[in-house]
């Protein structure tokens, strides 16, 4: 008799070890990170060896989690001007960009924005060369591409920032963008409302 109950024993830890194996190899993999950062020279955009190992992380993970859109966003430390720091922020994120696709991910699947030295990962004071700062965040998201903020969108969020601080001083530039917020040229108004909050020093809205 208490051979027979060691034996259905044995059968039951058998079964439920068999369970856990099967359950363990069918279980996606969660160890897989969905955040990354590359890491820039000073006023460079060019990517290093290390950068694109980096990048090539990032699109397996967006492969084989599932992801369904990949946001980009490139920063500066705070030495240099605002308007040179964000176009080396775009630049930045532009060779992250392309370097995703290289890798597999698909064009429709990237947003891609710079934001210069504003929303900074690490903020410091102006003139502080901070490596941190000086990098693009790669970030796997669940959203679909279309749930990310469209131009439009992101052309409406930068106007209400600006008006919300220059409501009775808005600039004929700034004007001329935000009237184009609605149209097919949203893209090309959003550099322009970007460097007009830069100038009077405030952060940009987050677009995704």
């Amino acid at each position: 008799m208490l051979s027979k109950i060691l034996m259905a024993s044995a059968g039951v830890l058998l079964l439920a070890a068999c369970q856990q194996q099967n359950q363990a190899v069918s279980a996606p993999s969660s160890s897989m990170s969905r955040n990354y950062a590359v890491y820039f020279d000073t006023d460079r955009a060019t990517l290093s060896p290390e950068s694109t190992a980096t990048i090539a992380q990032a699109a397996s993970a967006f492969k084989a989690n599932g992801g369904r859109a990949v946001a980009v966003s490139g920063h500066t430390d705070t030495t240099g001007t605002p308007d040179y720091n964000l176009q080396l922020s775009q630049q930045r994120a532009a060779a992250v960009s392309n370097e995703l696709l290289r890798d597999g991910v698909p064009t429709a699947a990237i947003a891609a924005l710079g934001y210069g030295e504003q929303n900074l990962p690490v903020p410091t004071a102006q003139n502080v060369p901070d490596r941190r700062n000086r990098s693009v965040d790669i970030v796997i998201s669940d959203r679909t591409p279309q749930a990310l903020m469209s131009d439009t969108q992101y052309c409406k969020a930068l106007s209400a920032t600006y008006r919300r601080y220059r409501f009775n001083q808005i600039d004929e530039a700034a004007a001329d963008a935000m009237s184009r917020c609605e149209s097919a040229d949203a893209a090309a108004a959003i550099p322009v409302l970007e460097r007009s909050l830069n100038a009077i020093k405030i952060p940009l809205p987050a677009r995704t």
